[in-house]
């Protein structure tokens, strides 16, 4: 067994549990109190898992339902140090970019290399909205 491996995997775990502690502006479903990462990520891998027949709408293939949870479950990693930036927040927009990018370059690199390059690479396709998966994606994100 490679210990420093799994001792890298292990620190990006405990790394993404800091996700909890990142509120959102948006209210759980029954308006108790407002949602954090970790519970929105979870909420949209399993939207990918049962609603996954809908995203095919455009393409001939199906969508690769694992790397789409990857994605979700991903895709608001950065938020540990960039935060949460509301739609509506013009100030906290104009420096998001710059700031997510630096949070990617902290946070992805604490994986092993392998697992770093694919997991900032499904970030960054998040990011883009072009492929199918990130498109089905995105769309669980806005819904």
């Amino acid at each position: 067994m490679d210990n420093e491996r799994l001792k890298k995997q292990m620190d990006f775990i405990l790394e993404m549990d800091k996700m909890k502690s990142i509120m959102r502006q948006t209210y759980l479903a029954n308006g108790e109190r407002k949602e954090n990462d970790a519970e929105h990520s979870w909420h949209l891998a399993l939207m990918a898992v049962l609603l996954k027949e809908y995203a095919n709408e455009e393409v001939d293939l199906p969508i690769d339902v694992l790397k789409t949870m990857k994605m979700v479950l991903l895709h608001d990693a950065i938020e540990i140090d960039a935060g949460d930036t509301y739609a509506y927040d013009a100030a906290g927009n104009q420096t998001k970019k710059e700031r997510e990018q630096k949070a990617a370059d902290r946070i992805f690199p604490i994986l092993p290399e392998d697992m770093a390059k694919e997991y900032r690479s499904l970030w960054e396709e998040f990011e883009e909205s072009r492929t199918p998966e990130a498109k089905f994606a995105h769309v669980l994100d806005n819904a």
